[in-house]
């Protein structure tokens, strides 16, 4: 039995400057910093109030459906032989995501605070799904912004936010991915930030939105931990979520991080390649410390040290920076970050939906991927958790025509 062990007790992070180590803060011009202090104050006063912290309580229960199960994957487990390979099912969240854990708490944020419409970015849709969710559910108005080739390619998700009462934003600059859609909601956000929140998507950004966004997320570690040491009475060999910006790997690592049994790994989109520049999104693995979006964290530059051209046939991990605390982690050695590509990823989505009924969303199926490729290396009484962090349906289509099915 793999009893819990204390090898570092992490201090506090960030600082209160919204460090991580080097990492984080707030790269942002002086009118815009104050409206990020505020949001920190707001949020620091909301998280004290029990009145706020039953009502998300009931909500995570009542509305999202949790707690989410973790799953024991024995049919694809003994198919590959080797460790034993779990599945905390986020992907049964309302909304079909883990995203719908701090965007509950953002809307909730964004009531209190007065403000009269929210402002975000989406890349996969998940994100904009959950947010337009819970605007409608607290009354305020909701704006999205999305790159034009991810409104192509999630064609679901963009008729859920429409009919959900969110105004849509098309993102045709640039690449029109992700990168642009964040540019393009920023934007808008600096109009009036006054009356406007910006609810950012993943543990990035300038302080306090990588904080804040993992504090809503860590819910599902808290979960996971104690379901699995209820279940085996131990903790599992590993832990693994995919990283894009990084929000459901950080929600899942954080309440494992001082126990040094546990192997937390990050999986990154190798997209075509590593070794081709712009045909991937592995920050961590190919990247350097940088900035980007009112933060310092590891970022993909070109030859001229701008944010890199990326991919990832997940719309959701095209990203080319990682949030601070993942930045912070990889230095630390606490967190490793592997590479799963394109197509480890399309035989992953696969092989899960027909060995064991269960079609995860793509972004979900690089961290599958790197399960599969290691289970069989490891001993039969190893256990991998992975965090299933959404559903397939919104790449099925997408999926299906690019095999042909």
């Amino acid at each position: 039995m793999n009893a819990p062990s204390q090898p570092v007790q992490f201090a506090p992070m960030p600082d209160e400057q919204g460090f991580f180590g080097p990492y984080g803060g707030q790269l942002v011009p002086p009118h815009l910093k104050q409206a990020m202090d505020d949001i920190a104050v707001a949020y620091a006063q909301i998280t004290q109030r029990q009145d706020f912290q039953d009502e998300l309580a009931q909500l995570f229960a009542d509305y999202v459906g949790r707690p989410s199960p973790i799953f024991h994957a024995k049919r694809l487990s003994g198919l590959l032989g080797g460790a034993h390979i779990h599945l905390k099912r986020e992907d049964l969240n309302h909304t079909g995501a883990h995203k719908i854990n701090h965007c509950l708490g953002e809307a909730l944020l964004a009531k209190f605070m007065g403000k009269k419409k929210v402002i975000a970015e989406t890349g996969a849709g998940q994100h904009g799904v959950a947010l337009a969710t819970a605007c409608a559910l607290v009354g305020i108005p909701c704006e999205i912004h999305m790159g034009q080739v991810d409104i192509e390619k999630e064609h679901p998700n963009v008729t859920k936010m429409r009919i959900l009462g969110c105004k849509l934003v098309p993102v045709t600059r640039g690449a029109a991915t992700l990168k642009e859609a964040v540019d393009s909601a920023f934007d808008e956000y600096l109009t009036n930030p006054t009356d406007y929140i910006y609810a950012i998507g993943s543990v990035v950004g300038p302080h306090p939105f990588p904080m804040m966004v993992r504090d809503f997320q860590s819910i599902v570690g808290r979960e996971a931990r104690e379901q699995f040491l209820a279940k085996h009475g131990k903790l599992p060999d590993y832990v693994t979520a995919c990283v894009g910006g990084g929000s459901n790997a950080m929600g899942m690592f954080t309440a494992f991080l001082n126990d040094a049994s546990v192997q937390l790994v990050g999986v990154e989109p190798g997209g075509e390649g590593i070794d081709q520049p712009g045909r991937h999104a592995a920050t961590m693995t190919m990247g350097k410390p940088g900035a980007l979006h009112g933060m310092k964290c590891y970022v993909l530059e070109d030859a001229d040290g701008a944010p890199a051209a990326v991919h990832s046939i997940a719309s959701g991990l095209d990203y080319p920076g990682v949030g601070p605390q993942h930045s912070y982690l990889k230095d630390l050695g606490r967190v490793r970050y592997e590479t799963a590509n394109d197509q480890e990823t399309l035989h992953a989505f696969m092989q899960l939906s027909r060995v064991e009924g269960i079609i995860p969303a793509l972004e979900s199926a690089h961290a599958v991927a790197w399960a599969m490729r290691v289970a069989p290396t490891l001993p039969k009484d190893a256990n991998i958790l992975v965090n299933l962090s959404g559903r397939g349906d919104k790449d099925a289509d997408y999926v299906a025509h690019k095999l042909g099915l």
